[in-house]
């Protein structure tokens, strides 16, 4: 099932665990001591990318009604929501650039354009999501409430619409985003009264309501007899924008080796653990400038768990850092090809629609849910007196 032990499991003794912890800190301590007007450039350009992404867009949707005015207004307005949602809204709302004393980029103060409240996304994502990193039961993320995807979840009838589930949640990602902070899941279990969930759905209305009135009344409004391409082109725009965020974010946390913890590894938790469970608990995929640029650099998924609050215009740097650290340690560096890395995540997602009994691999040793208890009685041994660790076990046991 899920790790308790995550020092047994990583093949770390305590005082690598400090090691590792002091390692991790002094790279914190080192980007924070260099942020600068590199980093402020960098942010102020991308804002003014966005935005002048976003005026093409919707100029090239009012002035014409050609087909290629329509797909270039489509494209630089989907483009424009993307990099609003992925690397302006999502990074700042971490407080990424608190540090410039900006009020126009600070974290208090950004809205963003989506339907959740930046409010509510605080709470639901920057504290719940990255407190409780993949810890089953804590961590509302682990499936969003509505998707089985650890084994440590027993399998109840309705779980056999997975698939259908997160094909919905792909296409409606800025609602479903919106209405996770509801936390059905407590809900179900009566932990979340209904005077609470009125309170969320009151605040989340206003926002969705905002929303709707931006994208399908207002600016097909302005549009005069160019209403309908408008409209069209807004709902296209914002899909584009849903199915991109939705499969950034499932090639984060849902690939083979983003492993999931029970409470009880959470509630023994050093600060040292924290750090390796937010390592073992994350994925990144390959990419480029372009791509990370448009991925609001969450292609560093491992990074941004380890320094959520670091400028993301930093996680290129950061990465070979931190893949030095897991070469001392031999700890996994959990990463590929972006299509690789949501076929795993979606074949978990697909397989795991079916009760245990129904699947090959244990409950210790599937893919998608490893446990400590894998490695129960192995020896520990060194190879060619360099450290057996974790990378070196799990690739013993891929050959054997």
């Amino acid at each position: 099932m899920a790790i308790t032990d995550i020092k047994a499991y990583a093949h770390l003794t305590p005082q690598d665990v400090e090691n590792l912890a002091a390692e991790l800190d002094a790279i914190r301590a080192e980007v924070e001591e260099s942020r600068g007007e590199r980093d402020a450039r960098y942010i102020r350009r991308a804002i003014q990318l966005q935005r002048g992404l976003a005026a093409f867009g919707r100029l090239a949707l009012f002035a014409s009604s050609s087909r290629m005015a329509r797909l270039a207004g489509i494209a630089s307005l989907a483009s424009a929501k993307i990099i609003e949602n992925m690397e302006l809204g999502h990074n700042i709302i971490h407080g990424q650039w608190d540090w410039m004393n900006d009020p126009e980029i600070h974290s208090t103060e950004w809205e963003w354009d989506t339907a959740c409240p930046s409010s509510q996304w605080k709470h639901s994502h920057n504290f719940v999501h990255h407190k409780y990193t993949n810890v089953v039961g804590l961590d509302a993320d682990v499936g969003y409430g509505i998707m089985r995807v650890t084994r440590d979840e027993p399998w109840a009838p309705w779980m056999i619409g997975n698939p259908i589930y997160n094909l919905l949640l792909g296409t409606l990602f800025q609602w479903g985003v919106a209405l996770h902070h509801v936390e059905t899941a407590k809900v179900r279990k009566k932990e979340k009264s209904l005077a609470e969930v009125r309170k969320d759905l009151r605040i989340m209305g206003k926002k969705m309501g905002r929303q709707i009135g931006k994208d399908y009344i207002v600016f097909p409004a302005l549009a005069g007899t160019n209403w309908k391409h408008t409209l069209t082109a807004n709902a296209i725009a914002n899909l584009i924008r849903n199915y991109w965020a939705y499969m950034v974010i499932f090639c984060g946390h849902f690939p083979d080796g983003a492993e999931k913890f029970t409470r009880e590894s959470y509630e023994q938790e050093t600060r040292g653990e924290w750090y390796l469970r937010q390592m073992l608990g994350s994925a990144n995929f390959n990419a480029g400038p372009v791509m990370a640029f448009m991925s609001g650099n969450l292609c560093y998924q491992i990074e941004h768990h380890l320094f959520p609050d670091l400028p993301s215009n930093r996680y290129a740097e950061i990465s070979v850092r931190v893949r030095a650290v897991c070469d001392k340690y031999d700890l996994p560096y959990t990463t590929g090809p972006l299509l690789r890395q949501y076929w795993q995540s979606f074949w978990t997602i697909l397989k795991l629609a079916l009760p245990n009994g129904w699947l090959r691999s244990t409950s210790d040793d599937a893919p998608e849910t490893h446990s400590e208890k894998k490695f129960r009685g192995e020896q520990m041994p060194q190879v060619n007196g360099r450290r057996y660790g974790l990378r070196t076990a799990l690739k013993s046991r891929a050959a054997a």
